[in-house]
């Protein structure tokens, strides 16, 4: 075989392994149900199959192939106005054998109400024994900001985060107040003996300083937990959680009040973490997970975020303690992503915000075998 022969071989062979890889931006978006009112959270469970839960207060099981949907009882009365409902729904890490699930959500009425975390043990498509386990101690009479995000860490501890209820943003800097927090406890409500605080009021804090964060992730095995929030007109941002930190909010902030208005004149002050990223204009982060899954080897170690004004997911990449590279992904849903999961399957689950919600799953497309490589020539008589 001659030289110019055996490029063409090596060249030939090249190109169809090329067109036998999924490319990381190969996907398709598979609807496994519709018809869900304002989904806010997803959790897939051992069998595949999938808890979602509704604002309105309602938590939905669904099948992993979408043919089926049941309602769940035994749930808890919601206070059902302005962003108030349901929040997240977390299954207990040792969940197979405890059957554990945990819920956060609205609780309280006009006059006094706050993000609270509901314990129960999912049994018959009921949830038996339940009860709460923590409810923001500082009540408010606002029905905006409430957070509602969960987080188990390695150490089966239990994050949620808070809001600072719109009207109390004060309250945030204030380490005996609960609102505007992240808060943590262990898996019964009890407090963990080495929290950072230890003043009256402020026992179950883990951070301060955030306005109303609504995504909260582990980075694989590390340790490392990421939280995102809104910011107010812009200032979003993407946060490098430690415990004892001060996020700034709202002593420093990259975004303006509504109106236009300086809601400091501060980025950033000594004593005060400043965000990894940052989005202005705001996009409105909800949801946000860190990849680790084995069906999109380009994405692992990287964190995807819902963006309910951009109707998009950002995909973010992390280098060197920063955000080096941002992609925009699904735009093609033209939807509010209000979370975005990694299933235990690897696949990837969306759910969009709307009267008439979707969750949406995310695999790899369908590759069809290319053909062999050509035979080699035969040699020129």
């Amino acid at each position: 075989m001659n030289a110019s022969a055996i490029v063409r071989r090596v060249l030939a062979t090249v190109l169809w392994l090329a067109g036998c890889a999924v490319s990381a931006a190969d996907y398709q978006l598979e609807t496994l149900a519709s018809g869900l009112h304002h989904p806010w959270s997803v959790a897939q469970l051992p069998d595949g199959g999938l808890l979602v839960t509704e604002r309105r207060g309602k938590l939905l099981q669904i099948s992993a192939d979408g043919s089926q949907r049941q309602e769940i009882g035994g749930v808890p009365s919601t206070w059902l106005a302005g962003q108030g409902g349901f929040f997240d729904i977390v299954l207990h890490p040792q969940f197979a054998a405890n059957r554990l699930v945990y819920l956060a959500y609205a609780r309280g009425d006009r006059d006094a109400n706050g993000t609270a975390i509901w314990r129960a043990r999912l049994e018959d498509n009921v949830l038996r024994d339940g009860a709460d386990i923590l409810w923001v101690a500082n009540k408010k009479n606002t029905a905006q900001h409430y957070g509602g995000r969960l987080l188990f860490l390695p150490d089966n501890s239990l994050l949620l985060t808070t809001g600072d209820g719109f009207d109390f943003r004060e309250q945030a800097q204030d380490p005996g107040s609960e609102l505007g927090k992240v808060l943590r406890v262990n898996d019964d409500g009890s407090v963990p003996a080495d929290n950072p605080f230890a003043a009256p009021g402020s026992e179950r804090v883990w951070t301060l300083g955030h306005r109303n964060p609504q995504g909260l992730v582990l980075a694989g095995d590390s340790g490392t937990v990421y939280l995102h929030e809104h910011g107010p007109k812009g200032g979003d941002e993407v946060n490098l959680l430690r415990a004892g930190e001060n996020y700034g909010w709202p002593a420093v902030t990259h975004g303006v009040d509504y109106s236009g208005a300086l809601v400091s004149p501060f980025k950033e002050l000594p004593g005060m973490a400043a965000p990894l990223h940052v989005w202005s204009p705001s996009i409105a982060p909800s949801g946000m997970t860190w990849y680790d899954g084995e069906q999109f080897p380009a994405w692992r170690g990287k964190l995807l975020v819902g963006a309910l004004v951009d109707k998009e997911v950002r995909l973010l990449t992390l280098e060197g303690g920063r955000v080096s590279d941002e992609t925009a992904l699904f735009g093609e849903l033209d939807a509010r992503i209000r979370d975005v999961r990694t299933g235990t399957d690897g696949f990837i689950y969306l759910l969009t915000d709307a009267e008439n919600g979707a969750l949406v799953r995310v695999r790899p497309a369908e590759v069809r075998p290319a053909e062999a490589p050509p035979a080699e020539a035969p040699p020129a008589n």
